[in-house]
């Protein structure tokens, strides 16, 4: 955001946090967050690296198409082992999943977020 935007914002009483300050995260809970976003997000990378469809991907898992679509979404009734589990089918190592785990600063925490002061 532009700063001379920012700082109208701020005159006008409203002040930038981020996605866990908006939501009232624990910083626990935050970490858990961006975890499962990481994972949905390798989960889609790897999927389309090997040309799946989520269909495909789904009857491979034993899944429904929709339970992919969730999983690439990091829907919040999608487990993290369930993701885990999903990487490891598509032949993810543990060193894979460890460094998409680790990754730091995922797009749905860095965002700003808006509230009024």
């Amino acid at each position: 955001m532009q700063r001379s935007k920012r700082d109208n914002l701020a005159a006008a009483g409203w002040r930038m946090g981020d996605v866990a300050d908006f939501l009232g995260l624990t910083p626990a809970e935050a970490a858990y967050v961006e975890m499962k976003v990481a994972l949905a997000g390798q989960l889609r990378a790897r999927r389309r690296q090997r040309g799946l469809s989520q269909a495909a991907l789904a009857r491979t898992l034993g899944s429904s198409q929709s339970r992919v679509a969730k999983m690439e979404r990091a829907d919040p009734t999608v487990s993290a082992d369930l993701l885990i589990r999903a990487l490891l089918a598509l032949g993810s190592s543990r060193r894979d999943v460890a460094a998409a785990i680790g990754r730091r600063g995922n797009r749905s925490t860095r965002r700003g977020a808006l509230r009024r002061a």
